[in-house]
């Protein structure tokens, strides 16, 4: 099952064509759809293809999941991030947060955030992910069990200003990693058995058509189950909460020279079998561009 949010409502997605969620007879606001996940699943499967009658606007995406109570992000997931970042792979993993008011839908503009010296003060990088949705209170749940309160995945930005995530002792991640737009998702939740192996997709970072980072989530140190076991044995996970899952190498404060995004840069994300995201970024007070050139 594929679910989006377009134009304001939850819609299911099957091949290039909608269906409103209010043919299941569950309301669209995706929060609610989310603590009724199970019941969701099971209505879905048996809509006929004559009510997937709306037509895909991929500019019209928003964020499938818009405002869940906890977003978690785990940091130094890949062996060749932790090896480019001067570390050793953890021997767990090391979970911070992005604050919600940083997500964003799929296609957007970014506005570069200002230091105190302007724009130069600032240095936005760039953090492939794939993300993960909670679609069952998970607590103490065993690595075993962990699938079964997954309700799909999201590609993901983590986008992060390496200043203010530098800034002291111990370092600011979680203001970093938050400033508005700093969280791109989408552009749709996917549900696990949609996939061939959901252990293992190709996840790509292109910037300006350049591809910046390139791996597979096979790679990561703390799989998917793992990480909801670790997180859940201390914090209740809940229908909704996102898991950013941690990003490959090829980070731009790692490259020689260090390479930070900039005004008129375009970054797309990909994740085998889930889709895209696409952000452009610009200056402060400069136009948003226009959404027909976001094909």
């Amino acid at each position: 099952m594929r679910l989006g949010v377009q134009d304001g409502r939850a819609v299911l997605v099957r091949d290039d064509r909608a269906a409103d969620v209010a043919a299941t007879g569950l309301p669209g606001d995706p929060a609610v759809l989310l603590e009724r996940w199970p019941e969701l699943r099971e209505r879905a499967d048996g809509l006929p293809d004559d009510v997937f009658d709306l037509p895909i606007d991929h500019g019209a995406w928003q964020a499938p999941v818009p405002n869940p109570r906890q977003v978690f992000a785990v940091a130094l997931n890949y062996p060749p991030h932790a090896a480019e970042a001067g570390f050793e792979p953890p021997a767990d993993p090391l979970v911070f947060t992005k604050f919600p008011t940083c997500l964003t839908g799929p296609r957007t503009t970014v506005t570069l955030p200002e230091g105190p010296g302007g724009p130069t003060g600032v240095k936005v990088d760039w953090e492939a992910e794939l993300v993960v949705v909670i679609g069952r209170r998970a607590h103490r749940v065993p690595e075993d069990r962990a699938w079964e309160h997954v309700a799909g995945f999201m590609v993901g930005q983590d986008l992060s200003e390496r200043v203010t995530q530098s800034r002291g002792t111990p370092a600011q991640f979680s203001l970093g990693k938050s400033f508005p737009g700093f969280g791109p998702t989408g552009p749709v939740l996917v549900t696990p058995d949609e996939l061939a192996d959901p252990d293992d997709l190709e996840i790509t970072c292109l910037l300006n058509g350049e591809v910046v980072q390139h791996d597979r989530t096979g790679s990561m140190i703390f799989p998917v189950p793992d990480l909801i076991a670790r997180i859940s044995a201390v914090v209740p996970l809940l229908p909704g909460d996102l898991i950013f899952t941690g990003t490959p190498a090829g980070v731009g404060n790692r490259r020689t020279p260090p390479r930070y995004l900039g005004a008129g840069d375009e970054l797309v994300t990909r994740v085998q079998g889930i889709g895209e995201l696409r952000q452009r970024f610009r200056s402060k007070g400069a136009p948003t561009a226009a959404r027909p050139g976001w094909r």
